[in-house]
């Protein structure tokens, strides 16, 4: 199975980390991307570790990035993205273990982050681990939620989930996460769910502290 890697950036506090925050970038980018959100939260997290793996795969569409899955441009694009995710998770859920695994920092010490597709992944995998799993908290920005097998059942992980989207958003329809909204919160999750006006695929100054502010309220041990 592919191993991910990417930029890394230790602790501001200087110490050993106490939490990771891995961030997922979205199609046809990488690791350097989202690795840029770090220090907009280190005051917050002081001692966490960032991480931002690249995708798995080169992006067929953009030589120089990569991706969590191929994306689909015919009329089957809702199925075919279930299934790229699908078939992604097992690589994302490998390296979560081998972090916990390398670092002994816990699940719930973790904090799941992406950007488009890389929230689908994050939302997707972070509602797909066993209950004691549970991670610290998702956020997922300008993405869609694909529900995991047996999304809802008491034996898997509900952490806390942050949703942010533009609505002008015309590369990732803004109403896949009012859908994730509603359907996280009927399984009983704690959602915190952001709209950012005049906004396309990105993330704005109101988006970012939002997510902020939801991290900075999370539990941390």
């Amino acid at each position: 199975m592919t191993k991910l890697s990417g930029p890394m950036l230790p602790p501001r506090s200087g110490g050993l980390p106490q939490q990771a925050v891995v961030l997922l970038h979205g199609y046809g980018s990488d690791g350097n991307d989202l690795i840029g959100l770090a220090p907009h939260w280190q005051d917050v997290l002081p001692d966490a570790v960032f991480i931002a793996p690249n995708g798995p795969d080169a992006c067929k569409q953009f030589a120089a990035g990569y991706q969590w899955f191929d994306v689909s441009f015919d009329a089957d694009q809702l199925a075919k993205r279930q299934l790229g995710v699908i078939g992604a998770a097992p690589v994302l859920v490998e390296f979560l273990g081998d972090l916990w695994s390398q670092t002994g920092i816990a699940p719930a010490q973790t904090l799941l982050v992406g950007f488009s597709q890389g929230a689908m992944m994050a939302l997707h995998v972070g509602l797909a681990l066993p209950k004691g799993q549970q991670l610290m908290g998702i956020i997922g920005f300008s993405g869609a939620f694909l529900p995991p097998e047996g999304f809802g059942q008491d034996a898997l992980a509900r952490p806390p989930v942050c949703l942010v989207h533009g609505d002008s958003d015309g590369v990732v329809d803004p109403a896949h996460s009012a859908e994730a909204d509603a359907a996280l919160r009927a399984a009983g999750v704690d959602v915190h769910y952001h709209v950012s006006p005049g906004v396309g695929h990105g993330i704005a100054p109101d988006g970012l502290a939002y997510a902020t502010a939801f991290i900075a309220g999370l539990p941390q041990k």
